[in-house]
């Protein structure tokens, strides 16, 4: 029987939503508060630069972010958007010299130019999000005639996605820029376990954590598989266009679910008896992390540290590189 202490504690954990989060950057970290975020990297003459973007406060999608379910999907759609431009950033500066920006800066594809970088990372997120979904429907349909049965086909169309997820992660993580990416990964998950854990933010301490974190977009990833999975049992998977029509409109309702189940996990993560709940989404971190250098670690800790001043000093924002 769980205790009534650690009870309150999910319940206090589920009704504040983590302040703190970040994404890994080409050669660097970028890390998000309630209203700015910050993106540090390394640059090639071993210096750090930043880049700061503040938040659009939008009354109606503050609204929104308090909705169960619907918020999931709202912080996924802005996330995209930021995340594009602070890799926007990270890939124009983090090789080429300072001073000589203009001279390295590549031409932005037409797409960019007329809608924005934000827009195109959120259109890129939506396209592979619905690709991931339907590429296994079609291969699973192609085997029913071996695999046949609404259990069978959902089963293996979980199962191909699943397959293709794994399959993916390993692959591009051999890449050696990819690999890079996935230290800095390692990196803000430690810097974010050293400040959750209220130590001093030092490389030492910061070194001395886990690379894996419950609240990991990489957990969400998986977590989306199974309760994908979940939800179709209770739609019909004949014929096929209604299969693929299925699949379409349940895509926010898989990710809103996903979401909640992401934090829930986060919240239990203390929990002795609860905790093992988040198990397979930190085991699939194991891809998507990598352990750190100490340089590694020293920019992400740059980013955190610049964040916190930010926060308290807003002006300090103006010395920054930003849009």
């Amino acid at each position: 029987m769980v205790q009534l202490k650690y009870i309150k504690r999910v319940v206090l954990a589920l009704s504040n939503s983590p302040v703190y989060g970040g994404q890994a950057q080409l050669e660097g970290v970028m890390f998000g508060g309630k209203e700015h975020t910050i993106t540090a990297i390394r640059r090639n003459d071993d210096s750090i630069d930043y880049y700061h973007f503040k938040k659009v406060q939008n009354p109606i999608l503050q609204k929104l972010k308090k909705i169960p379910l619907v918020r999931g999907v709202v912080a996924l759609i802005e996330s995209a958007g930021l995340g594009s431009r602070h890799m926007q950033f990270s890939g124009d500066r983090y090789d080429v010299t300072p001073g000589e920006e203009e001279e390295h800066k590549e031409e932005g594809s037409r797409l960019q130019m007329i809608l924005g970088v934000a827009v195109v990372g959120i259109l890129s997120f939506l396209f592979g999000k619905f690709a991931f979904t339907l590429i296994p429907v079609f291969i699973a349909d192609f085997f029913s005639t071996w695999i046949e049965g609404k259990t069978g086909q959902i089963l293996l169309e979980s199962g191909i996605k699943l397959l293709l997820l794994l399959t993916y992660l390993y692959f591009i993580s051999l890449t050696p820029l990819i690999k890079r990416v996935f230290q800095y990964h390692g990196a803000e998950h430690k810097v974010i376990n050293c400040y959750e854990a209220g130590m001093e933010i030092t490389v030492e301490n910061v070194q001395a954590q886990s690379r894996l974190h419950y609240r990991c977009g990489s957990s969400f990833m998986l977590f989306t598989v199974f309760v994908g999975m979940f939800l179709y049992f209770f739609v019909p998977t004949d014929p096929l266009w209604l299969r693929i029509l299925d699949r379409i409109l349940l895509i926010p309702v898989v990710l809103g679910i996903s979401f909640e189940v992401l934090q829930a996990t986060n919240a239990c993560r203390n929990i002795p008896v609860l905790r093992f709940l988040g198990y397979p989404g930190l085991w699939l971190q194991l891809l998507t992390t990598r352990e750190p250098k100490d340089d590694q670690v020293e920019v992400a800790i740059a980013s955190f540290n610049m964040l916190l001043q930010v926060e308290q000093q807003p002006e300090i924002a103006a010395t920054l590189n930003h849009d």
